[in-house]
């Protein structure tokens, strides 16, 4: 992309809960800047973000995929993501990546859970937005009630750049309110004539007072607006747009635009105000990097002169190679360069680059800082490392994988299968973070473990269709936690002598449970490092971690425990790396068996919408499964129960959940923290 102004380069994803219209959207976006002559349709398997034969078939996102299309001499890097919980990794790794975002929510149902879940990671990396209220045609469109829900769930501070044109089955069109105009989008062309009107007589009153508030708004960040709004002075769209963009690059203010995406009605307006308002490379903070030979923090401005710094923030099997997608933060980058990875601490050569069209590759010859390609070659890479240059060894910051709750028993079904099982799962696990593969020391068995009972589905659909393995599964089953129930405290020491030398290591740990949701925390006192060598001593902490993974109960991670470590005297010339490590092992496996282990199942955070006539019953149903209701709203002829359930109790729900509704309920949920488990858990487990 050397050729194109970096200012006008916009990088950013569509986000939003499942259903909401993001693919859809992203369907207009490619109509209208071009790169398609004809819209598919999600529910018809044909749109061309959704190029997956599983996405196809189910009519949902699985994995983000990228684009690249221009409007208004803009170049738009777009990536569509997926909006079920199961797959919210996609969202997380192409947030890391991008310079902004466009959250999309149902006019409809406004807020859901999942929009809180990416907002929430829109906000950990600082991600600028603007918001599409989509579906403003369906019955019981309510975009102010969206707003109000933007402000009590979001904490957002959301700001209205449109008003509707008719309401529900009679929404036409949009009152600009920067320009003060109207704006209608014809039917017989598929929206891509816009009409811009003189504004309904009947919204007059409503358009000044919103568009006040905008102007309000925008003095906050420019002085001169301010001054003329005291005077009473007219103030032009033109002035605004900056002034805004200000506000949202900080991630102070999102602007709403309103829409139907599926009736082709308002999607240009919203390519204008990406340009308007989202951020370009250049107008990003510097990226933090730590140089790896010193340890320094290093600043990485959007620099194409600057020195090479790229994040894989994707990889995928492509044709059963590995495909890895790069955002690039400074420098450029050629067929035939020589990187440095790192993490491995190794070189690699980058064999091609490609700019993506959703599954289809266009091969380029330059990519340079901000722009988002993908490349062949890079062997070794997975998701989150840093590609840099040898003489100059950067590290980014990684990313934040959530927690994998689900596991699956797999073995393939014939010999050859046999084979191409172990390569397959490896691959697999290329693609996904939250994927993870490993063996039942008890039952040899292959157990797969994910985000959901959807996920698992999918990765042994995708072993079938993708990879040729035809397998053969059991039930999902729950991935549970360790902690202890009491304070245990161990001191051990291993002397030995093995192959003629003498291998020592002494150590005294304390282990302290802690309170729910704290995680596993490692201490290591002043003292205990006394004597040590740094390098030697930096290790340490890594050798508690190794030997804390797997609990006494059942091997399930540890959660919700301090680790002290209080004394680990070093004697030199007696002291070695054999000998810490044997003594830190023995002595937290002693402790945990004295701190009366138990075992954490997970709890969901759950959403349920039913038809007020069924909600005592669903109510029931969910006191039987341990749930705990903790509140509910209600909306014309429907109940929305939120409630915190085990998710154990949740396996094959939605079937009972159809059935006690006649078909009309329907839920969603996402992990939200790991609880004690109960005493018939307890009992199967032998902690009774």
């Amino acid at each position: 992309m050397a050729d194109v102004n970096r200012n006008q380069i916009r990088n950013f994803g569509i986000i939003s809960h499942i259903d909401a219209g993001k693919t859809t959207v992203s369907e207009r976006i490619l109509f209208y800047t071009g790169e398609i002559h004809k819209m598919g349709e999600v529910h018809d398997g044909m749109a061309v973000m959704d190029w997956m034969e599983q996405e196809q078939q189910r009519g949902i996102t699985i994995t983000a995929t990228a684009t690249c299309c221009h409007w208004r001499n803009h170049t738009f890097n777009l990536i569509d993501t997926p909006g079920h919980i199961d797959f919210t990794i996609e969202v997380e790794r192409s947030l890391r990546a991008l310079d902004g975002a466009v959250a999309i929510f149902s006019a409809v149902e406004g807020v859901q859970p999942q929009s809180e879940s990416v907002w929430r990671q829109a906000d950990r990396y600082r991600v600028p937005r603007i918001c599409l209220i989509n579906k403003m045609d369906r019955i019981g469109a309510d975009h102010r009630q969206v707003l109000i829900s933007m402000i009590e769930k979001l904490h957002a501070k959301p700001l209205l750049l449109q008003l509707p044109i008719g309401s529900e089955d009679r929404f036409c069109g949009v009152v600009d309110l920067i320009e003060e105009k109207a704006i209608l989008f014809r039917e017989e062309d598929q929206g891509q004539t816009l009409v811009d009107g003189e504004i309904p007589t009947e919204l007059t009153e409503e358009v000044l007072q919103a568009r006040e508030r905008i102007i309000e708004t925008a003095a906050d960040y420019d002085d001169s607006i301010l001054s003329d709004f005291l005077e009473g002075k007219p103030i032009i769209g033109e002035r605004l747009l900056p002034a805004l963009r200000q506000g949202v690059i900080a991630c102070q203010i999102a602007p709403v635009l309103l829409g139907s995406a599926l009736r082709n009605k308002g999607v240009q307006p919203l390519l204008d105000a990406i340009c308007s308002l989202l951020p370009a490379p250049l107008d990003t903070p510097p990226a933090d990097a730590t140089r790896l030979d010193n340890q320094q923090h290093l600043p990485i401005a959007t620099d194409s002169k600057g020195p090479l710094c790229a994040l894989a923030f994707k990889v995928l099997a492509d044709e059963g190679r590995k495909l890895t997608y790069l955002r690039l933060y400074s420098g450029s980058l050629k067929p035939g360069d020589t990187v440095f990875n790192s993490r491995t601490l190794q070189a690699e050569k980058v064999a091609r680059l490609f700019r993506m069209h959703s599954h289809k590759r266009e091969r380029i010859d330059h990519a340079v800082a901000g722009d988002i390609v993908t490349a062949t070659g890079l062997k070794n890479v997975l998701t989150g490392d840093t590609i840099s240059k040898a003489d100059l060894p950067l590290q980014l910051a990684g990313l934040e994988y959530p927690e994998p709750v689900v596991s699956l028993a797999v073995e393939p079904k014939t010999v050859a299968d046999r084979d191409k099982l172990p390569v397959a799962l490896e691959k697999l696990q290329w693609e996904d973070p939250t994927f993870l593969v490993k063996e039942d020391q008890e039952t040899g068995q292959t157990l797969l473990t994910g985000m959901g009972e959807l996920h698992l589905e999918v990765v042994v659909q995708r072993l079938t269709s993708d990879f040729g393995v035809a397998t053969q599964t059991g039930r999902p089953q729950v991935v549970y936690r360790e902690t202890l129930t009491r304070p245990a405290e161990q001191h051990e020491r291993f002397e030995r002598e093995i192959d003629g030398k003498l291998h020592l290591g002494e150590v005294r740990i304390k282990l302290v449970p802690s309170e729910r949701k704290s995680g596993l925390t490692i201490e290591l006192a002043p003292q205990a490092l006394e004597g040590w060598p740094e390098a030697e001593a930096e290790l340490l902490q890594e050798k508690l971690l190794a030997a804390s993974r797997s609990g006494p109960a059942a091997g399930y991670p540890l959660t919700d425990l301090q680790i002290h470590l209080l004394a680990a005297p070093y004697e030199p010339g007696k002291s070695t790396d054999l000998g810490i490590s044997a003594a830190i092992s023995r002595a937290i496996s002693t402790a945990l068996r004295a701190g009366k282990p138990t075992l954490l199942e997970p709890l969901m955070s759950l959403e349920l919408t039913t038809p007020t006539d069924y909600t005592g019953r669903v109510m029931g149903s969910l006191q039987q499964k341990r749930g705990q209701v903790e509140g509910i709203s209600s909306r014309p002829g429907q109940d929305v129960i939120r409630a915190t359930v085990p998710l154990i109790e949740m396996f094959g729900y939605m079937t009972e959940l159809r059935s006690a509704t006649k078909g009309q309920g329907s839920f969603t949920m996402e992990f939200s923290h790991f609880d004690q488990a109960p005493a018939e858990t307890l009992l199967r487990f032998g902690l009774k």
